[in-house]
């Protein structure tokens, strides 16, 4: 699933796949914005760990889950 990332006063979104579920990112950063957390921890499908203050969120745009198509043609 893609999770697009928009921090204030940087001037390019991050872009991350990740494994956890749409719902797991909402939790994340419900928590972060509610002050329950200072920070917000997402893992990249590589076991990349993202870390941003909280107080630097612009906005997050969590995206579906995205299944591979394997072959040329169009069906």
């Amino acid at each position: 699933m893609e999770v697009k990332i928009g921090v204030q006063h940087a001037n390019r979104e991050l872009v991350l796949e990740s494994e956890q579920t749409p719902e797991e990112v909402q939790e994340a950063v419900a928590a972060a914005l509610s002050g329950k957390s200072n920070l917000l921890q997402l893992t990249d499908d590589k076991g990349r760990r993202v870390i941003i203050p909280a107080d630097r969120l612009a906005y997050v745009e969590i995206g579906e889950v995205s299944i591979r198509k394997v072959g040329f043609g169009a069906i």
